[in-house]
């Protein structure tokens, strides 16, 4: 689709970046020694944005902002759209697309920053960790009776860089692990001594079940509650991935039922939560939320803003700028 600049005749000087989340210094100082015009606005809002979205090519963002349809539409020069981080669910690629907007970001950064809090769920869950603190807090020692994860059966669903990599640890750590996936992964599942399984068998045999997929925010959940129905009682659920993979009120009737033994999370459908069932499954003895702080490590995030802002700077140059 044709835009209104024509890009190759623009210097780095006039090529202007705006940032919009919280980065890290070595993309902000890698950028800034290339010669470019770089506009950090780690705290502004959507009206904001919108205001100003039309006098740059370039736009970052983490999480925070949303570069939706009506913030695409209103980027008249925008060529660019760098998402620091491993997922796009943030970002309208459909409309990015339709106006020949170029999408970058980082998958893989993050993997073992991602694949340590989901172990960390995992164990909390089985050992109740968080009733057990919150006591030990209050000065209240009562010993709570958990489970072992040690022999029980793991299954992944989305078994792509965080998926393997927890495959490996928990096989590790005396795991049986099935794999679940769109696409074929046998051949690297069967080398790690991971079985490939449907679904369903992966949600009729699994005592712990981990969540690692990319879905939009208007997708169906994948464990919705024919799947519940399927899984076994004293069945523990982790989800470090998107909380609309799950059917949060089918999950809130069977935690409450006692099939699920315990969810741990680090997503939440409303982050904070707006509905009546999210506050009640929030506030549930045998739940544990973290604050979506799976890819906030400073080992994590510094290598986030390494790999997109080399993304970034690569797609400047094919755009023809001089760097």
């Amino acid at each position: 689709m044709e835009t209104t600049v024509k890009y190759a005749s623009l210097s780095k000087e006039d090529f202007k970046i705006l940032i919009t989340d919280p980065v890290a210094d070595v993309m902000l100082n890698t950028l800034k020694q290339k010669g470019l015009n770089v506009d950090y606005q780690p705290e502004i809002n959507k009206q904001d944005l919108l205001k100003i979205i039309q006098n740059y090519d370039a736009i970052v963002v983490r999480s925070r902002t949303k570069v939706d349809k009506e913030t695409i539409e209103k980027a008249t020069r925008l060529k660019i759209i760098a998402r620091a981080g491993i997922g796009l669910d943030n970002i309208d690629t459909d409309a990015a697309e339709q106006k020949g907007i170029k999408i970058v970001y980082a998958p893989g950064a993050s993997t073992d920053s991602a694949v340590e809090i989901t172990l960390g769920l995992m164990i909390a869950g089985a050992r109740k960790m968080y009733t057990s603190m919150s006591l030990a807090k209050s000065g209240i020692f009562k010993k709570l009776e958990g489970l072992e994860l040690a022999g029980k059966t793991l299954g992944i669903i989305g078994f792509g860089r965080i998926g393997t990599k927890l495959g490996i640890i928990a096989k590790a750590m005396g795991m049986n692990v099935l794999a679940y996936d769109v696409i074929d992964v046998s051949e690297r599942a069967n080398k790690l001594g991971i079985q490939q399984v449907s679904l369903e068998d992966l949600v009729k045999q699994s005592d712990v079940i981990s969540v690692h997929v990319t879905v939009s925010k208007n997708a169906k959940p994948i464990l919705d509650e024919k799947m519940f129905e399927l899984m076994k009682d004293n069945v523990m659920i982790v989800n470090t991935s998107r909380a609309v993979a799950i059917d949060g009120q089918a999950l809130l009737k069977y935690i409450k039922s006692g099939k699920v033994f315990s969810y741990a999370a680090d997503v939440f459908w409303h982050e904070p939560p707006k509905e009546e069932w999210e506050f009640e499954l929030l506030k549930h003895e045998r739940v544990t939320i973290t604050t979506h702080i799976g890819a906030q490590t400073k080992e994590a995030q510094y290598r986030v803003a390494v790999t997109t802002t080399e993304n970034l700077i690569n797609a400047i140059k094919e755009l023809g700028v001089n760097l």
